[in-house]
């Protein structure tokens, strides 16, 4: 039995080598997909997983299909497709340290999986995680929605990430239709601020959390990332907030995915209903400090932390992980 399985988006990122606006930059390939990324960051964990998605039969897909297995996640849910590209998807930073993307994926082969290629994994997951770019279209919306209801039959904690990208879709409105739904299916919410108020109107956090958490009172654990400034958590009536930790930051690409990963491997040390406060706070604490130092490097997928680089930042600043 895997502990995490992942469905979604695998694919190629492009990183600038320059922000936007200065000279002509060279672009570093780099293994991506905020689903995949997850789960790089819990198999430096030492969690089992897996991933279920669709890449092209092509120099990338093969590409990436070696990249999760040397990164110790399970291929055996990944479909190669000699009819479809893969992904790809070009990202430059913004002088005021904002991500601009460019996707080529019309379509790309993570949205043609279809719901008879998921495999019979899902059904022994012990958290299935998902994102919002495998809701953007058919068939791959059907697919995860089937896998979700697979999942979760088989007793599967249901984790999401709206990873809000507004280009991939043709109107916000259905984007935030999807998300909601996913809010709906899930006992483990990350969201980003802005997403939160994206998805709620409310442009005060502790608002936007009460109304999302109102609506969906299947949330168990709400996480809120807050970037330079940190995260919040959300767990029964606790709410624990803990600041980032000052890095050099080269590439903020994964950051928040690195964040959830760490996230998930504490909900898997003591479940659901095992939390306090001080778990909280150890929980936001370890996974800022590894949010802050994938930020170090370029790429995601490749760059996640080792655990005891982790303890070492969480030592030098005077917390304990």
């Amino acid at each position: 039995m895997y502990e995490v399985i992942a469905l979604g988006e695998l694919l190629i990122d492009f990183t600038a080598s320059a922000p936007s606006g200065q000279g002509n930059p060279q672009f570093e390939a780099n293994p991506g997909g905020a689903p995949c990324n997850v789960l790089a960051m819990l198999a430096r964990l030492g969690r089992r997983t897996a991933f279920v998605g669709k890449v092209g039969e092509d120099i990338f897909g093969r590409m990436l299909k070696t990249a999760i297995e040397e990164a110790g996640i399970g291929s055996a849910g990944l479909v190669l497709d000699p009819a479809a590209h893969t992904t790809l998807a070009f990202v430059q930073n913004a002088p005021d340290g904002d991500r601009e993307f460019s996707f080529y994926r019309d379509p790309g082969a993570d949205e043609l999986l279809t719901a008879g290629e998921l495999p019979e994994e899902l059904g022994r997951a012990g958290i299935f995680h998902f994102g919002s770019l495998s809701l953007t279209r058919e068939p791959v919306r059907s697919a995860t929605r089937a896998a979700v209801e697979r999942a979760a039959a088989g007793g599967a904690v249901i984790s999401f990430d709206p990873n809000l990208r507004p280009s991939l879709w043709k109107r916000l409105d259905d984007a935030r239709e999807e998300m909601l739904w996913g809010c709906s299916v899930c006992q483990v919410l990350k969201v980003a601020e802005e997403e939160l108020e994206f998805l709620t109107g409310e442009r005060e956090l502790a608002a936007g959390a009460a109304r999302l958490r109102e609506r969906f009172p299947n949330l168990r654990l709400l996480l809120v990332t807050r970037g330079r400034a940190g995260s919040v958590a959300y767990w029964g009536d606790q709410e624990v907030s803990c600041p980032g930790y000052p890095v050099e930051a080269i590439d903020t690409t994964g950051a928040g995915d690195t964040f959830c990963g760490c996230c998930l491997h504490h909900v898997l040390m003591w479940g659901l209903e095992g939390f306090d406060r001080q778990r909280l706070r150890e929980m936001l604490s370890f996974a800022n400090a590894a949010a802050g130092l994938v930020t170090t490097k370029k790429g995601a997928l490749r760059s996640m932390p080792e655990p005891e680089a982790v303890r070492r930042l969480l030592a030098e600043g005077g917390v304990e992980g």
